[in-house]
């Protein structure tokens, strides 16, 4: 038996064995210009296969490449368009610069902490207080994610305070939302039993 486990590896899986063995027979075709008919007919086939592709740009740019890859780069025709370079298999992509800003609550977040110094700085008026109030009940039921116990409003409040840097006042009379108004409880369906049972 010939199992696929003892076969050359495919480069490019989403293409199928058949479509491999017909790209490895066009680079034995000697004649250059019957070897780019060839090739022309092996990205129909691959169009066809793959139609999902005709919805990306330059999906033909795409096909090419394909088949450059699936050929090691080794199939020599004239490309219509310029072929990948073969290090673009092997060359490591960038490395994303992260930011390591250590956060003192990370149960609140980054953005929340930058909506407070920005709060912060929002002129005084019943806008600044509407923040405030939306703010500071997202840091409660952030607090009640990541802490399934109850918090009180003071421990919210003491937090609010400290990640503004003390830049906002917290009236006295501010009040937070209740834990069932942040997290309702979800209902539980019921599922009703249909009776099968047929009157005769």
């Amino acid at each position: 038996m010939d199992y696929n486990s003892n076969r050359k590896k495919l480069v490019m899986p989403e293409y199928g064995r058949n479509i491999q063995n017909m790209v490895d027979y066009v680079g034995t075709i000697e004649d250059r210009e019957e070897r780019k008919k060839a090739a022309q007919s092996i990205i129909d086939v691959m169009g066809n296969l793959n139609p999902f592709l005709r919805d990306v740009p330059d999906f033909k740019h795409k096909l090419w490449d394909h088949l450059a890859i699936m050929s090691d780069f080794k199939l020599d025709i004239d490309y219509p368009y310029d072929p990948p370079s073969p290090t673009l298999l092997t060359s490591k992509p960038n490395k994303i610069p992260y930011k390591h800003n250590n956060i003192k609550y990370k149960h609140y977040g980054r953005v929340l902490i930058m909506m407070i110094k920005k709060a912060a700085d929002y002129p005084e008026g019943p806008e600044k207080e509407m923040l405030i109030q939306m703010i500071a009940d997202h840091m409660k039921k952030c607090y009640l994610t990541w802490n399934k116990e109850s918090v009180t409003d003071d421990v919210i409040m003491t937090d609010f305070i400290e990640l503004s840097n003390g830049k906002i006042d917290i009236p006295d009379d501010f009040r937070l939302k209740e834990v069932k108004e942040l997290i309702p409880k979800q209902k539980k369906k019921q599922h009703k039993r249909k009776n099968d049972y047929r009157k005769y």
